[in-house]
């Protein structure tokens, strides 16, 4: 097997200096900057902005941004926990859809709670801050392995000749490291498959164009970036055997929420007989929701669709729809790749079958602001 391939690092810490940095994503294609955040205001403003944006990756900078409040806190001791309370809180507004973000926060918040509970009172704010750093740390190593995993089974159904289509960015941007969607592209390329990818650019923020086509070129995966609508043109011809996307959100009995448009190619694959798969890791899974008219579908502003790159495109005054997010059906997907193994429908059955014998019935009580 050929040496793993080189990871771009969408959120790094730095042990010797104490610091948390971000690539910021905004900035991508044209500059590749590392952003410092040193403040929970920072990482929310980088969460809402989309300076960090993929539902894996926004769960690695949320519980550094327990963290960073944690490091901010000049307190009582008496009033860590509730600092930390107040700190979770406020990471956890900055988001509704991708439920990552509620799952390492409720992770790593009830880790340090108990550091806390159990430390003396004048070793309290220590335990807690020490207990955040390994919290964030593991989350994001999980993550990583996770989306190994995930790579593993998805490149199984990746055959030689074929080409793929992939919608937004699910790679190592979109994660602690490695990707989902594109991680399976990757593990192909490590095991020497010939392949090639058509990336879709997906509007309005053009995250395939800027994000997934910089990726691929980086790790120097055969792609050719493409407009939204030009996909339907070539499931006809043939020349798509297959589509892999990321998600957001999937439920107990397997809807998917992922970035809009997602719905749109699914249901285009339907026709044209091409297989759809979501690559997630559990994490994704939230089996406290069933259906997906369940999950809250963030709403964004308006200029990012009227406007681009500061340019008005459309006319003052016309009203805006922008959904960030649409809800895929499980008749839809052919199979959702995740850590623990390929799962395939019923849903419903091999979700609960795959996460119980797992130990993660937790995930019912993902709690979400």
């Amino acid at each position: 097997m050929q040496k793993e391939l080189p990871m771009i690092p969408t959120v790094q810490y730095q042990p010797e200096t104490d610091t948390v940095s971000l690539l910021d994503q905004t900035r991508l294609p044209c500059e590749r900057v590392m952003m410092p955040c040193a403040s929970v205001d920072q990482m929310c403003e980088a969460i809402r902005a989309l300076r960090v944006r993929g539902a894996p990756a926004i769960g690695v900078a949320a519980a550094f941004g327990l963290y960073i409040g944690l490091r901010e806190y000049s307190g009582s001791a008496d009033g860590v926990a509730a600092h930390l309370e107040a700190v979770a809180t406020r990471l956890a507004e900055t988001r509704p859809t991708a439920v990552n973000l509620f799952w390492a926060l409720n992770r790593a918040s009830k880790a340090i709670q108990q550091q806390i509970a159990a430390a003396p009172a004048a070793q309290r704010l220590k335990a807690a801050r020490d207990e955040a750093l390994r919290q964030a740390t593991l989350i994001m190593q999980e993550d990583i392995d996770m989306c190994r995993a995930i790579g593993f089974y998805g490149a199984a159904y990746l055959l030689n000749g074929d080409t793929w289509l992939t919608h937004c960015n699910a790679g190592a941007l979109a994660t602690g490291g490695y990707g989902t969607a594109l991680g399976v592209f990757r593990a192909a390329k490590e095991q020497n498959k010939r392949f090639s990818v058509f990336v879709d650019e997906t509007r309005p923020l053009l995250q395939g164009a800027r994000l997934t086509a910089w990726e691929l070129l980086e790790e120097g995966i055969d792609a050719t970036l493409i407009c939204d609508n030009m996909a339907a043109s070539l499931m006809a011809a043939g020349k798509i055997q297959g589509i892999v996307v990321g998600a957001d959100r999937i439920t107990a009995e397997g809807w998917v929420a992922n970035k809009i448009g997602t719905y749109g190619l699914a249901v285009l694959a339907h026709y044209h007989q091409v297989p759809f798969y979501v690559a997630a890791p559990v994490s994704t899974f939230d089996l406290g929701v069933r259906h997906g008219r369940e999950i809250v579908i963030e709403q964004r502003s308006a200029d990012e669709v009227a406007k681009w790159g500061g340019i008005q495109t459309a006319p003052t005054g016309m009203p805006v729809y922008n959904p960030a997010f649409d809800v895929t059906p499980p008749d839809l997907v052919t199979a959702i790749f995740t850590n623990l193994g390929v799962l395939k429908a019923p849903y419903a059955q091999s979700i609960h079958e795959t996460l119980h014998g797992a130990g993660l019935d937790h995930l019912h009580g993902v709690k979400r602001p």
